[in-house]
């Protein structure tokens, strides 16, 4: 009895791992799009501005607003990923403040922005993956960044 209820997981595992995926794909590489249906929007790409406070670390997008905009409380991001780790990518709410996005770390108080989770799968072989967001997100201004890294891929949910 053991053996079949084996037999069966690995004749399950296969057949998932076997299946291709064969939805849109993103145009460019190490950018994350939003999937809206059987379409792609891609994200604002940009650069943050790091400025020192204190013992705190103000990360700073020019801009009120995103121009990629989706209405999904849960958004899924497709990634074809190059030169970027999708492993390395978090997820943070921004605030919006005299008409520009901010993100506040404080390394020493152990205070500021957490990242919110995010699950990471591969869709196929050739580096394809799908970013889901774990839990709802509020109305307002997000950002996926490489862990280390200023570039920033803000969106907005709305």
């Amino acid at each position: 009895m053991l053996c079949r209820i084996f037999a069966l997981f690995f004749a399950l595992a296969f057949a998932i791992y076997g299946q291709k995926y064969t939805g849109p794909r993103p145009p460019k590489p190490d950018i994350p799009f939003l999937k809206h249906a059987d379409s792609l929007l891609p994200t604002e790409v940009a650069e943050a501005k790091e400025e020192k406070r204190k013992d705190d670390i103000l990360y700073v997008v020019a801009g009120a607003n995103s121009s990629a905009r989706t209405p999904l409380a849960s958004p899924i991001f497709l990634f074809q990923s190059d030169k970027i780790v999708p492993d390395k990518l978090q997820l943070y709410k921004l605030d919006t403040k005299n008409g520009r996005r901010e993100l506040l770390m404080s390394p020493k108080k152990r205070q500021g922005a957490m990242p919110i989770r995010i699950q990471i799968n591969r869709l196929s072989s050739d580096n394809l993956f799908q970013i889901e967001v774990e839990d709802s997100l509020e109305n307002g201004e997000y950002s996926l960044s490489p862990e280390g890294s200023d570039q920033v891929f803000c969106f907005q949910v709305f």
